[in-house]
């Protein structure tokens, strides 16, 4: 039970904190830690909380060994951040987002419980900027990229939604993105120009985030067990949330599609495999086949281009394959992930076509054309399309020579873009257009 001296206190700091007087404000709240001395040079400058501040979660921070090191590392060695999936090795599991509110908020490096910064932040009002999207559902308008949180029994997550000024009620089709590592709803948006494209394709364009309490780097947790089944982890979320928005606004649920880059990249190609019947096609770039890992040290393995068997030993005894049909980008230069995953993911989609039961279903189904193309003044690709029986595209492998790990055609708005081309927005609108829940269309 709070007391009623404390009460004050948390009342005349956060009066001081809106008048501007910081030090004032963090000398009466400093009067409750008496195990953190106040010290003036720890005072922060303007309305913000800057320098070394950390929040201090007791339930978090007693569950560590005292050997291991800052929370997002192994041991004591910082990890860099600077590749979407280089983190492999940094992802961790911290505790619910209220264990883990963004750094910068009041009671850092003050020894304050979790309880008491809560109680901080309700009399502040909470006004500490989050990291991603708002927690609060905004009023989703044409024209709008607006933002939401979606539960279910399995989690939460924020996410960014945006609506083509088009929209007056139609049932448009909806595109489900899936952000890298470090990567946001809004920079991913930015740096592939979906919204832009939205417009012109008339679809609408769905932006799950990754907090950092699910995964230090923002990751998706692609190579964990759990997050890789259907009606569980990470994929029953993001299904949850492409339902629920499908209903509200009353879109098409026989075309929706889900793409993604990295990580997303690789959680894109498991939605395929676990929601068959949600998703009418996927966009897989600098991704990862479904399955190839179950821990971290196979996470890192598969990303350097491993040479286990296709899907890992469990994916392959569950027979993991989806009918699905997918485009995949990759770059011939990803230092981050190796190509060769870009063959291994289109190898799992192919395999439900190699199934057919006669001979000419199985070479109708092995149709396939080779295109070399080249981006004025940007990269050479080779393009390989799967048809179908119909002559339809079931399968595009893109291969961008001289491309690292970026998004393909992006704009330098966002991270991880490569300008150059081709443009992979564009080229999965297009490819996605043609299948609606599953079947080709003319």
């Amino acid at each position: 039970m709070i007391d009623t001296t404390m009460t004050k206190r948390m009342e005349e700091a956060t009066r001081l904190t809106r008048a501007g007087k910081l030090h004032e404000a963090m000398a009466v709240l400093q009067g409750a830690t008496p195990e953190a001395p106040y010290r003036k040079d720890d005072a922060f400058e303007g309305n913000t909380f800057e320098g070394s501040c950390q929040v201090v979660d007791e339930e978090m921070t007693a569950s560590r060994p005292a050997s291991a090191g800052p929370i997002g590392s192994i041991g004591s060695e910082s990890r860099r951040t600077d590749e979407p999936d280089a983190q492999a090795a940094s992802f961790t599991a911290p505790g619910p987002a209220s264990q883990a509110p963004p750094a910068g908020v009041p009671g850092g490096g003050l020894g304050v419980t979790a309880a008491w910064r809560d109680k901080w932040l309700k009399f502040r009002g909470a006004g500490v900027q989050p990291t991603h999207a708002r927690s609060t559902t905004e009023e989703s308008l044409p024209g709008a990229f607006t933002a939401g949180r979606f539960t279910n029994s399995v989690g939460t997550r924020d996410y960014k939604l945006y609506i083509p000024s088009g929209h007056h009620g139609q049932a448009l089709p909806l595109v489900v993105m899936l952000h890298g590592c470090t990567q946001d709803p809004d920079d991913f948006a930015a740096g592939t120009d979906m919204n832009r494209l939205a417009e012109e394709w008339r679809c609408c364009v769905l932006y799950p985030a990754q907090p950092m309490t699910a995964n230090s780097s923002k990751c998706w947790n692609w190579f964990k067990a759990e997050d890789q089944q259907r009606e569980g982890g990470e994929p029953a979320i993001i299904a949850g949330m492409t339902r629920q928005v499908i209903d509200t606004h009353g879109l098409d649920a026989s075309r929706v599609y889900v793409a993604g880059l990295s990580a997303g990249g690789a959680m894109a190609t498991t939605l395929a495999m676990t929601y068959p019947d949600l998703f009418a096609a996927v966009g897989v770039h600098s991704g990862l086949p479904h399955g190839v890992a179950q821990s971290l040290p196979d996470a890192l393995g598969a990303m350097q281009g491993g040479t286990g068997p296709l899907g890992g030993r469990a994916a392959q005894a569950s027979g993991w394959a989806s009918e699905v049909p997918a485009i995949i980008f990759h770059g011939d230069r990803d230092t981050t992930v190796h190509p060769s995953n870009a063959d291994r993911v289109a190898a799992q989609y192919a395999t439900a076509r190699k199934q057919a039961k006669t001979a000419s279903e199985r070479e109708d189904n092995a149709r396939v054309t080779v295109e070399q193309g080249q981006v004025a003044n940007g990269h050479a690709y080779t393009r390989t399309t799967h048809h179908d029986a119909k002559g339809e595209p079931r399968l595009e492998q893109w291969r961008i020579q001289g491309a690292g790990h970026a998004w393909s055609g992006g704009s330098t708005q966002g991270s991880y873009t490569d300008p150059k081309g081709p443009d992979a927005t564009g080229e999965m609108l297009r490819f996605f257009y043609r299948h609606q829940g599953g079947r080709s269309v003319n």
